[in-house]
């Protein structure tokens, strides 16, 4: 079976193929080709890491969950309709493991993902003002219930459309929608108490 490189060295992702040459890549794929297998990979790791450390807050929980999420699209893969997009499917199978794994065991302590602005581009208070809003903003989102959590995490900072999201959760967009709001919502109403605290 083909290893599966860790996620801090992997590689930047390629822009989208075009989609039949993703369909030719999911055949060979289909055929056991490790090296279809491997372009797969380096396809949708980093945005897959992306989505699994939202869902676990740990660096190497969120590599074990992408590292099985890739496994199990090799086990299932026959079962897959080559005339459905791939990656809805693919990030189905990561977010259910996801959430499983946060409710079968307790997550280790929160890893946050390094900032990466630019050191010395605001001033250290500017610096500690966007720090402890981000602490808030944290906190607000991990109060929301599960579902809303999930779906702000997918489209407000891994950068899935509704419509995926709709696929990937398996519900109308219609539904993504109304969560989107009712969480914003409910994180305007967060960080507004927040703010009156400050105020006190």
């Amino acid at each position: 079976m083909t290893a599966i490189a860790p996620v801090h060295a992997s590689p930047s992702p390629s822009a989208p193929a075009e989609e039949e040459d993703e369909r030719v890549l999911l055949e060979g794929v289909r055929r056991g080709d490790p090296a279809a297998f491997d372009r797969l990979v380096t396809r949708y790791m980093r945005r897959a890491f992306g989505v699994a450390h939202r869902l676990l807050g740990n660096r190497e929980d969120a590599e074990d969950l992408v590292q099985d999420a890739f496994l199990t699209v090799l086990a299932r893969i026959d079962g897959f309709d080559p005339a459905r997009p791939f990656a809805p499917w693919f990030f189905r199978i990561l977010v259910n493991r996801g959430l499983n794994q946060r409710k079968a065991r307790a997550i280790r302590a929160t890893d946050p993902i390094p900032d990466t602005a630019a050191a010395g581009a605001h001033s250290p208070e500017r610096q500690a003002e966007q720090a402890e809003l981000r602490d808030r903003l944290r906190v607000a989102i991990d109060h929301l219930p599960e579902r809303q959590r999930v779906i702000v995490q997918l489209y407000e900072m891994e950068g899935f459309g509704g419509p995926e999201i709709a696929e990937i959760l398996e519900i109308s967009d219609g539904t993504v929608r109304w969560h989107l709001h009712e969480a914003r919502r409910a994180l305007r109403q967060a960080l507004a108490v927040y703010d009156r605290k400050g105020d006190g």
